[in-house]
Formats: C-alpha cells, sequence, structure tokens
C-alpha cells in the first residue's frame, strides 16, 4: 500500500512556501506523493453539487507542482484531478511534460470529467459529450508525448504537421490515472488508463466500484501496454489502521488521503498522522 496526500495546492497550501515545506515533510516521513485538486471557477453563491465555497482558494496544478518539484526530490507528483475537458489538451501536454522534466519524472497525471456545468458555461466549453472529448483529449496528449511526427485526427481535436520538445521524462509517457465512479469512467480507466482514482470513498462504496471496474475489464479490451490498473483511494470518513487494512484487502494500491486543515501546522499534522497509518500498515 502506497500512501499520498490530497490538497498540496488548497486552502493552506496557497501559500507556495508552504506547500513546499508541507511537501518536504512528507517526503521525509515516507510518503509516495502528493496531489493536487482543480477547479478553475466555481459557482457563486454555492449551491449543489458544488464541493466549497467559491472563495476557496486553488493554485494552478501545473504550477503548484512546478514550484513543489523545486524543494524535494523523490515524492511523486500527482493531478487529482485536472478536469480534462476543460482544457487545451496540446497546451495541456505541454505544461505537464514541463512538470515532468523539472521534477525529473516524477509526475502523475490524473484527470476526470467534470460535473459543475457552471464552470463549463463560464470557461465557455460545452457540458455536453465531456466523455468521448476527454478520450480523445486523452489519445492526442499521449501522441504528442511518444510519438515522433505527432499527429492525430478525431471529432474534437486535429492536428498533424507540429512537434513539441521537450518530451517527459518518463517513458513512454506519466502514469495516467482517470477518476470517477460511473460505468463510463470505469471503461475509461480500463481501456486507457494507467489506473484509476475514487474520491471521498469508504470501504463499502470503494468494493462497489472495484467490482465496476472488474466488470468493465471483463467487457472491454485493455491493451497490454497499460499494464495492472493500479487502484487509487482518497478514504471517507474515520481512518485507522483496520480501515486501512480493509482497503488492501480489496486490492487498493494507494491511500490519497484528505483531511481538513486552517493551517500548516494542521496540515503538518495530517501528513504525520498518515506517516503513521504507513508504518503499521507497512509491520503488517
Amino acid at each position: 500500500m502506497k500512501f499520498g496526500l490530497f490538497g498540496i495546492n488548497v486552502g493552506p497550501c496557497t501559500d507556495a512556501a508552504v506547500a513546499v515545506r508541507v511537501a518536504q515533510a512528507a517526503e521525509q516521513r515516507g510518503l509516495e506523493s502528493v496531489w493536487t485538486g482543480e477547479h478553475v471557477v466555481l459557482p457563486d453563491p454555492q449551491v449543489p453539487p458544488s464541493p466549497v465555497p467559491p472563495e476557496t482558494p486553488f493554485l494552478d496544478p501545473a504550477v503548484a507542482l512546478a514550484y513543489i518539484a523545486a524543494g524535494t526530490s523523490t515524492i511523486r507528483l500527482g493531478t487529482g484531478i485536472i478536469i480534462l475537458p476543460q482544457r487545451n489538451p496540446l497546451v495541456l501536454a505541454k505544461e505537464l511534460a514541463s512538470v515532468d522534466v523539472v521534477s525529473r519524472g516524477r509526475l502523475i497525471f490524473g484527470v476526470g470529467i467534470g460535473y459543475l456545468k457552471p464552470e463549463f458555461d463560464a470557461l465557455g466549453i460545452p457540458f455536453t459529450h465531456k466523455g468521448v472529448r476527454s478520450v480523445e483529449y486523452l489519445e492526442a496528449i499521449r501522441v504528442m508525448w511518444t510519438e515522433p511526427q505527432p499527429r492525430y485526427r478525431g471529432r474534437f481535436v486535429s492536428f498533424d504537421a507540429i512537434n513539441a520538445f521537450p518530451r517527459p521524462l518518463q517513458q513512454p509517457h506519466p502514469p495516467i490515472v482517470i477518476g470517477g465512479a460511473s460505468p463510463e469512467a470505469f471503461q475509461r480507466a480500463v481501456q486507457h488508463g494507467n489506473g484509476w482514482y475514487g474520491f471521498a470513498l469508504d470501504v463499502d462504496a470503494a468494493a462497489r466500484c472495484i467490482e465496476g471496474l472488474q466488470a468493465a475489464q471483463r467487457e472491454h479490451v485493455r491493451p497490454t501496454t497499460l499494464g495492472e490498473l493500479e487502484i487509487s483511494i482518497t478514504p471517507a470518513g474515520k481512518l485507522d489502521a483496520d480501515t486501512v487494512k480493509r482497503f488492501a484487502d480489496l486490492g487498493v494500491h494507494r491511500l490519497i488521503i484528505s483531511r481538513r486543515a486552517a493551517t500548516e501546522d494542521d496540515v503538518i499534522a495530517a501528513v504525520d498522522r498518515i506517516a503513521e497509518l504507513q508504518s503499521g500498515a507497512q509491520q503488517k
């Protein structure tokens, strides 16, 4: 079981110096990864299903991770998640290849398709066909990262006779982790992701999602180049050693733990608690 910290670009960690100190503490305590969240804009006033108040600060994931990379050396840097259909795929490919280069190959590229229509409306981006567009964008990004002469022709993105360097250091590309708890998200993860990410799930909900992923693997061909589907979960509710074991018994590979924090000290305390859970899991 690997352990990570969610929210390295949110709340207290929007102070870049705090984010670096938190990431350094996580690295020193042996955590595997730190993860960003993303909302480019938020509905104001907050209305369901918006998860946080509109004044909640979020640093841009690529900016935050690049800055943190300069102050760390081994901890992995995950986007958890980037809302892919809100992004230009070629610009995003450049930004994240740059993060992988400056971090010396530590990026994990997590994506989702989004669920807040006011965000899409404000950005002038259609709320329809998010899943299909996201698959095309993933394919286009992968082409930009891996093909000697990148070219792609799809319904939503097409290009030819271009190139872009540097390429990511990780080969063939940084791990791609696909979030979402719908049958369509499970299919996307099986067919296009190195991993799947479930957010704010208790053990029972995680078990149902893993059953959904297994059903998708029976129904859809998984490219062998993607390897084993790595399961990441941000747990909901109380997390103790017994609960960690129950997640492990389900086949969860990584817990990315989120804790409410108002101050730097709160976040460091959360890091300490995660390190304790990690130590207990390793001893078992």
